[in-house]
């Protein structure tokens, strides 16, 4: 598939009641094959949880009017970002997005649409750094952030019953890929 002709447009926590049902449609899409297990059951939650944070951005890429793909996250606490416990000097710029998720559906998938809504989310960020996890079991996902400028610093479970994360960090502007 080549690259659709995509739109991407923000949204913030004002526009969650408007956008949650697509977010949870896409994701749905995207992990079909993993809608079985608990955890990602529980994505309805998360996009209430993270749809609630005050400074919640959120970007959704559409074909026509379909939802497609989306990333979304917010400013990390000061201090409480996930990266400071696997580095043992912090960087002298440290403020921190925190890149929660990304979804694309799977008719979308290698065509440069995850690309394309991971550099208009944190493409207009202010904060010096981002963080994100990924599972450790989907080694080319790693790579792909690898190439964009992210480097793996740690591991961690973020639930009991959640995988095993890579947790990687890039400064902000990401490099070209």
């Amino acid at each position: 598939m080549t690259r659709p002709s995509l739109a991407c447009r923000r949204f913030t926590r004002t526009d969650l009641p408007q956008i949650r049902q697509a977010l949870i449609d896409v994701h749905h899409d995207a992990y079909a094959e993993a809608m079985g297990e608990e955890f990602p059951q529980r994505f309805p939650w998360f996009v209430d949880h993270w749809g609630g944070h005050p400074d919640f951005d959120c970007v959704i890429a559409f074909d026509a009017d379909e939802p497609v793909a989306f990333a979304y996250g917010a400013p990390a606490a000061p201090y409480r970002e996930t990266w400071r416990e696997h580095l043992v000097t912090a960087p002298v710029k440290s403020r921190t997005f925190s890149f929660s998720e990304l979804a694309v559906r799977t008719a979308w998938r290698k065509t440069g649409t995850s690309e394309l809504v991971v550099r208009s989310l944190l493409g207009e960020r202010t904060e010096d750094l981002v963080v994100l996890l990924v599972d450790t079991e989907h080694p080319r996902v790693q790579a792909l952030y690898e190439s964009w400028g992210f480097r793996k610093v740690g591991e961690r479970q973020p639930f009991p019953d959640a995988p095993v994360c890579a947790v990687m960090l890039a400064e902000l502007p990401l490099r070209d890929g």
